[in-house]
């Protein structure tokens, strides 16, 4: 019976948000499960569509013995502070070698975790991991589809699996993915061929969706390669928001044919160049995307504004309140907007109590600069603790604590607090405190894209707004000082020059 330890160390880095990761981001996970060593991971994690519970299950289906080494997220952020970094990743590794010879390794990784004194934190502990192992011993790694994939990352682990679908619903189905790849290289006995290739070109989160064209297509060509070449193959179109040499868009693959895994990646590759013109997308300002909304939503088929530049998936931290305003401005009817991540207004409605006025000072935590708190009265319709689990397609099973929650209204206009960071993306966020979002005529999201798996079947229509926030949809926007030379920083726009 073979031995494959399992692991997992998750970490979206955004270099220009406000605030670090610091080794208490972890321990609360911001919407993930909370981090977990050895025997406790997988009840941790059972149930929910996360990939190491994924792996988990299809190695014990396999008739593998896994050990637990320690697995973690937090939500996205700036840099991972160095003594998380190093008390996690160094945790990791100590288990390992405490766990004696293992004929295997999984690792549920990011792809895309940068940390105060590393670029590369993925590459540093598969590195790590493999100094302990040795070089025979299979290490693969399930990353996100916003993975920021580094040549090293390739060369350390014999594969590297990545989601295919964004919003991520397929995250537990990476996890059997990569964990089956694992078991065919312990029964064939040898590593696979590999291929990397990069992109010269970044896009916007909001671009990178798979339920819309290029992805769609593009993906559907992934599986079509995949079968025909017998190999494992992944697209990650990048985060671009990580002023890093590695930022941006990677194709990847193994299989047990080098020629045929190196065409089927050239093809992919290929393709994704020749469909950099449909990468482009309209971006909308607040006060023209909610005239739009108050004219086309209805209730029972809103219309969805995507506040992306706060997005709390993407190192954003959910509390400003440019759309907000834009929405009481005005008075547009039957709104919702959420979910606004401030304690202390969170705190204060409690306190205030169901049905009593208060003024309030809603949001603006983070000191960006420019940015003051909206101030105003409110009534609070609803308090919640925040303790739920959600429903929709990518959420599904997880077990939400998002501390104290309420509903505050002024108006025709409804706002969601939540005490601890998590982007919009899941109804049961809102039926929590009360509230039915189909019954709504706008909807006002605090996410990019990851909302669309479980609030676009409801809605009449999506529009992607960018209002004042860190996580620019146009990356072109950034002041980028470190990227590789020739890297576009838009579809078809102007080439990287340091910022100055």
């Amino acid at each position: 019976m073979t031995r494959i330890a399992i692991g997992g160390f998750q970490h979206e880095t955004n270099t220009f948000a406000p605030s670090p990761a610091d080794f208490a981001a972890f321990e609360e996970g911001g919407g993930w499960p909370a981090l977990a060593f050895g025997d406790a991971i997988a009840p941790r994690l059972a149930g929910a569509n996360i990939p190491a519970a994924g792996a988990i299950d299809a190695l014990h289906a396999a008739g593998h013995t896994t050990v637990g080494l320690v697995w973690g997220a937090a939500s996205p952020s700036a840099q991972v502070t160095k003594d998380a970094y190093e008390r996690i990743a160094g945790e990791i590794v100590r288990r390992l070698a405490a766990a004696g010879p293992v004929d295997g390794v999984y690792l549920d990784l990011h792809g895309a975790m940068v940390a105060e004194h590393l670029d590369d934190g993925e590459g540093e502990l598969l590195a790590r991991v493999r100094r302990v192992v040795g070089p025979s011993v299979p290490v693969v790694a399930s990353l996100d589809l916003h993975a920021n994939v580094s040549a090293a990352m390739v060369e350390r682990s014999q594969a590297l699996v990545a989601y295919r679908t964004y919003p991520h619903v397929d995250m537990a189905a990476t996890g059997e993915r990569a964990a089956d790849a694992l078991t065919d290289m312990l029964a064939r006995g040898r590593a696979p061929a590999k291929s990397f290739r990069t992109l010269d070109f970044l896009t916007g989160l909001p671009a990178q969706c798979t339920s819309i064209e290029p992805g769609r297509s593009l993906y559907t060509m992934l599986e079509r390669l995949e079968q025909e070449h017998d190999a494992v193959l992944s697209f990650t179109p990048g985060f671009p928001m990580a002023d890093i040499p590695e930022c941006g868009m990677a194709v990847f693959g193994a299989g047990r044919e080098e020629a045929r895994v190196q065409v089927a990646v050239a093809a992919l590759a290929q393709a994704i160049a020749d469909a950099e013109p449909d990468f482009r997308m309209d971006l909308y300002a607040p006060d023209d995307a909610v005239r739009r909304a108050r004219d086309r939503g209805a209730p029972g088929s809103p219309v969805v504004l995507a506040d992306t530049q706060d997005n709390p998936g993407a190192g954003g931290n959910g509390d400003t309140t440019g759309l907000l305003a834009s929405l009481l401005k005005f008075d547009a009817p039957d709104s919702m907007f959420g979910l606004l991540i401030d304690p202390d207004s969170a705190k204060q409605a409690h306190a205030v109590g169901e049905g009593r006025n208060a003024r309030f000072r809603l949001g603006e935590t983070s000191g960006l600069s420019g940015h003051v708190p909206l101030e105003g009265e409110f009534v609070v319709e609803r308090v919640a603790d925040g303790r739920f689990v959600c429903t929709g397609p990518m959420f599904r099973g997880f077990r939400m604590d998002l501390g104290p929650m309420a509903v505050l209204r002024r108006g025709n206009v409804r706002v969601a607090l939540a005490s601890k960071k998590c982007q919009a993306a899941d109804q049961a966020m809102f039926r929590h405190m009360g509230v039915e979002p189909r019954a709504e005529r706008i909807l006002a999201l605090k996410s990019s894209v990851h909302f669309r798996a479980d609030f676009e079947p409801i809605a009449r229509e999506v529009l992607v707004v960018a209002a004042p926030g860190p996580a620019l949809a146009d990356p072109a926007q950034f002041r980028w000082r470190r990227l590789r030379k020739g890297l576009r920083l838009r579809p078809m726009g102007p080439v990287f020059r340091p910022w100055v």
